[in-house]
Formats: C-alpha cells, structure tokens, sequence
C-alpha cells in the first residue's frame, strides 16, 4: 500500500492548522486548528475487509517531571514512550482518504464525543485522556484525532506516524473506550499490509529557529 497527505510532506513539519497547540512569544504555547490532516491511500491489496489508522508519536518522555518547566529541558537522552493521537478503526475497506478537518476542526476541551465516527468509523480514545487526567477545565474522553503539542522545552523534534493496516476482519475485535494499544494488540495476525507517513513537529523556538 501507498500512503500520502496533502497536509504534510513525508518527514516534513506538520502546520499548525494540525497541530493541538502552536507556538506563542507570551506564553510558550497556544491552541492550534486541529484538524485531522488529509490522507489518501492506495493499492490496498485483495481480500482486504476493513482497515485501521493509527498515528502516534514515540517520542514523548518517559518521566513527566521537567516538562513545560521554565528554566528547564527535558534532555534529548531521556527514554520515550509512545503518544497515541488518532485511534480509528472500521474503515471501510473502499475508503481512498480522509478530509482534512473530517475528522477534527478544534480543540474540544474534555474531548470529543465517540466512539461513533463518520463513515461508519469508531474512533478510541487517544492519550490526552491520561494526559489530562485531574486537570479541572480539560479531563474528559478524548476520542477521535487529536494533534500534536510536544513540550515546548524539549530538546529533539517529535515524529508523528500514521499508520494505516489492511484487515482480513470486517469488524476490529475491540469495544468499549478503547486504545491503539488496544487495536494494536488485536490486529496481530489480522494485518494483510500495512503504510506509514510521517509527519515532524516541535513548540521548543531553539529547534525552528
């Protein structure tokens, strides 16, 4: 399979227009657009029943103690983990792409409405549910696409991966509020082909500038 957007090169930045949070001189960060970027996809092969995407970022630390903390950095030599920012699942297997802003056009605070997506889609839960776990004005389920909002004092540039699977199964075998963790796990043995874009995004001005 062949996978492209019109968002974003492959390794390229991905816009502001994408992301959660943009950059901001008075106060390190503000909301950005949003919007889930645009994809479309090709050669998915035969006997293909339904399909997943998948995006999440690798880099995110390990140990949350310095982030967005004035006068410090989280060090490029940290261990990171995986961030999932979009769980979709039931894709039909006819779909070519997705809109830009389709799927998000704007932050929600305390998340998004699922798992119901268009198309016939479900959507999981992303990890800004952990994320903003006991903050007053943002706890919520955050279902559906959320985009990027590294720490703006971090010393590497995030990568951002969306994944699209080919299914051998109509239905993915999850339920409830579920995660790409989830999905990934059920997908084992299911997955026909498989395609990735990447996408690239900072706050830290050191990196852009």
């Amino acid at each position: 399979m062949q996978i492209v957007s019109e968002s974003f090169d492959h390794d390229g930045a991905i816009p502001g227009r994408c992301a959660f949070c943009v950059p901001d001189a008075s106060g390190h960060v503000s909301l950005g657009g949003n919007k889930n970027p645009a994809l479309s996809w090709s050669e998915v092969p035969e006997g293909t029943k339904s399909l997943v995407l998948l995006c999440h970022d690798p880099d995110v630390p390990s140990v949350p103690d310095d982030v967005n903390q004035e006068g410090r950095s989280i060090p490029a030599s940290l261990a990171r983990v995986d961030f999932f920012h979009w769980v979709l699942v039931d894709i039909p297997a006819d779909t070519v792409g997705v809109q830009e802003g389709e799927f998000s056009d704007g932050v929600t605070a305390r998340g998004k409405s699922g798992p119901g997506g268009p198309r016939g889609t479900r959507q999981g839960v992303n990890d800004y549910n952990n994320w903003f776990a006991g903050d007053a004005d943002m706890e919520g389920n955050y279902f559906g696409y959320d985009g990027p909002c590294p720490p703006w004092n971090d010393e590497i540039l995030h990568h951002y991966h969306f994944t699209l699977y080919a299914l051998d199964i109509e239905r993915c075998p999850v339920g409830g509020d579920f995660t790409g963790q989830a999905v990934r796990a059920v997908i084992d043995g299911h997955v026909l082909d498989e395609a990735r874009i990447t996408g690239t995004y900072t706050l830290n001005p050191a990196l852009t500038g």
